[in-house]
């Protein structure tokens, strides 16, 4: 869910007359539409990260509940996944690709597995970090989760 009003991040970039491109303009929109509210998907979540000696982009899969409060739980224990430091989760499954295009397919389009996510805008947040990872991995860079 996007905020209404002013506050809203998106208002700012949606509302200009003429958008400025310069590769500043376009890092600070990005940066501020990362810290819109996003509803938490059902489904779970992922941990995207290289693995260069094999060429792969892989993410982790882990499982989820949403409490009341539309915070991600663990599922054994009913308690809040932390947002930051390391977690101790075991994960479902290990999603592997060596582009962005080969990864979604196997995520959105394998017949023989149910799609591990519930939510359109989570779809697209995937689509995006598989790219960002797939040019770092060819870049040589480093790859950071957004």
């Amino acid at each position: 869910m996007v905020a209404a009003g002013p506050l809203n991040p998106l208002n700012a970039s949606l509302n200009a007359s003429a958008p400025e491109t310069t590769a500043q303009a376009l890092a600070d929109l990005d940066n501020r539409l990362s810290k819109r509210y996003i509803e938490l998907d059902p489904q779970g979540y992922f941990l995207i990260y290289l693995d260069r000696d094999s060429g792969l982009i892989c993410a982790k899969h882990f499982t989820n509940v949403i409490n009341d409060k539309g915070l991600a739980c663990d599922p054994e224990t009913g308690k809040p996944l932390p947002t930051r430091g390391k977690v101790e989760r075991q994960h479902t499954t290990v999603y592997t690709g060596r582009t962005a295009k080969e990864l979604c397919i196997k995520l959105f389009e394998d017949k023989d597995s149910p799609c591990p996510i519930s939510f359109l805008d989570h779809a697209a947040y995937l689509g995006r970090e598989f790219v960002r990872a797939e040019i770092a991995l060819i870049n040589g860079t480093d790859y950071v989760q957004d």
